[in-house]
């Protein structure tokens, strides 16, 4: 019998459907938490953040850190790990990653109307009946989100993504899962020789998207009995250079025979590649009223590899430390609100591991020492030399390093 993979619309009675399919057949259960721990224990990164590569929100860092595909990178390779066992459930986010040509996959869509779901929804203990709509259009904006960065479709629901789509409004869950026991048992949907060889280059392109990612590249990666692909889909002008650097990182991986590169459709030489540099910082948040500057100061940063994103007041500052994970903040002393010197004590007292330069132009002698005595990493004056700034952001990216490796 088949693997059998279930994605679901929240509210649809797919715990019903699991029992019924578990009772009959006894395979085992696998959801997302599992996998991420897997991942997490390969990776050595917390389950929790790789849990947020399942968000539509995306880290405002992201880009600059990549730290969302090295999640589902990592992901990939404990699901691969996974897949040699081929008798089990496999439900959530983590179906939609395994690809076409594992042919021995039955992938399953349970959905519903929207006033199955809330009559649903309204029964269960843990969600309160008026946020029960909320939940429903959160959880699939992350659904729509997934679908679409995995397969670039925009309904995640759309048939053409399944072997089956059942409409729980209309179906029992025993009848649902009668029909998904059916097709699971079809004589076509056994593991074959060919089936198999595309777990392990399943497995085998997930090392290789590590490989990048760790040296911060992002490619589309496609293994064929160890053949490796990798579609460049960026704009870039140093087209050679990339190639070779994307080759000397994918024949490292182990099982890799060959490595071509693929120029994709969305490809255009109009800049000049620069891979991220991991050693520079990646995580700054930058926090001034003054929009020019701040986003002028924005620029130069990325300029030079480091990762900087902007705010422009105290109290949004505040929102972001706790949504996000800046390592390096950047702050005006003099702002409306909540000004730099606030923000700077309760940043040290509730996240003390993040360093606080403070970048002013109306401080004093007398500023500098309540900002030293508060634990600012720096304190500077405007208009400031962007030389200065780099080498003390350096400095505190080295700090927050050894902190970590310790």
């Amino acid at each position: 019998m088949a693997i059998i993979t279930l994605f679901n619309g929240i509210f649809c009675n797919e715990e019903a459907v699991i029992h019924e399919l578990v009772s009959d057949i006894g395979y085992d259960v696998v959801g997302d938490r599992r996998i991420a721990a897997d991942a997490a224990r390969l990776s050595g990164v917390a389950q929790q953040k790789i849990q947020r590569a399942f968000a539509a929100k995306t880290s405002i860092f992201n880009k600059f850190t990549q730290e969302k595909e090295l999640s589902i990178a990592y992901l990939k390779l404990a699901l691969a790990r996974l897949l040699v066992e081929e008798r089990f459930i496999l439900k959530g986010f983590c179906s939609m990653l395994i690809p076409r040509n594992i042919h021995h996959v039955l992938r399953v869509c349970l959905i519903a109307d929207t006033k199955y779901r809330y009559a649903i929804g309204s029964k269960k203990d843990d969600v309160a009946e008026k946020e029960v709509l909320k939940v429903i259009r959160r959880r699939d904006e992350d659904s729509a989100e997934w679908v679409k960065s995995l397969y670039h479709q925009s309904d995640p629901w759309d048939a053409s993504l399944y072997d089956m789509v059942i409409p729980m409004h209309k179906k029992q869950p025993m009848v649902a899962a009668a029909a998904i026991m059916e097709n699971a048992a079809k004589e076509i949907l056994r593991p074959t020789v060919e089936s198999r060889q595309a777990v392990d280059d399943f497995s085998t392109a997930a090392e290789i998207e590590i490989a990048l990612a760790t040296e911060g590249h992002h490619v589309a990666v496609e293994v064929r009995s160890g053949e490796t692909f990798l579609t460049i889909n960026k704009p870039i002008l140093m087209l050679s250079r990339l190639e070779e650097e994307l080759k000397e990182a994918a024949q490292k991986v182990n099982g890799v025979k060959s490595v071509s590169t693929i120029v994709g459709k969305d490809f255009h030489q109009s800049q000049i590649y620069r891979k991220h540099d991991f050693r520079m910082p990646s995580k700054v948040l930058l926090v001034d009223d003054e929009r020019e500057f701040v986003e002028t100061l924005s620029e130069r940063l990325q300029i030079r590899d480091m990762g900087a994103a902007v705010t422009y007041d105290g109290q949004s500052a505040l929102e972001l430390v706790q949504e996000e994970e800046p390592e390096v903040i950047i702050i005006d002393l003099k702002m409306p609100g909540i000004d730099g010197l606030e923000v700077l004590k309760k940043v040290k007292k509730t996240r003390p591991e993040i360093e606080v330069v403070v970048l002013t132009g109306h401080g004093s002698r007398a500023d500098r020492e309540v900002c030293m005595k508060f634990g600012a990493f720096a304190y500077l004056q405007k208009p400031v030399d962007i030389d200065e700034l780099s080498d003390i952001l350096k400095k505190a990216h080295e700090k927050i390093q050894k902190v970590k490796t310790a």
